[in-house]
């Protein structure tokens, strides 16, 4: 009987342990892209590193957004980033909220 119990055991501990790694996994993927999300990243101040920090935007689209900072001189207002090689009006859009140039980021508007 004890070899029974400890056989279904087992059996069931090997069936639950790869659910519940995934389940692991997908909440860390899941705090990851809050995080990421949360940021807001001044266009005049934010190094490639920051940008970064942006959902969509990888190390080539940071480094063109610093070039073009450094070329062009600061962004008067964050509609210009869509000047940048790599950033469209979609981009730009899933982006806004999260962009400033100025001191402090603009309050949402409700």
């Amino acid at each position: 009987m004890i070899r029974i119990c400890s056989f279904a055991l087992l059996v069931v501990s090997m069936l639950v342990t790869p659910s519940l790694a995934k389940a692991q996994s997908r909440a860390k993927g899941d705090t990851a892209a809050a995080a990421k999300a949360g940021v807001v990243v001044n266009l005049n101040t934010a190094t490639a590193a920051d940008l970064e920090q942006l959902p969509g935007i990888g190390a080539k689209v940071a480094a063109r957004i610093v070039d073009y900072r450094t070329k062009k001189g600061p962004f008067k207002k964050v509609e210009e980033l869509m000047n940048v090689q790599g950033i469209g009006e979609k981009s730009f859009l899933k982006l806004k909220a999260q962009l400033t140039v100025g001191g402090s980021p603009a309050p949402a508007q409700q």
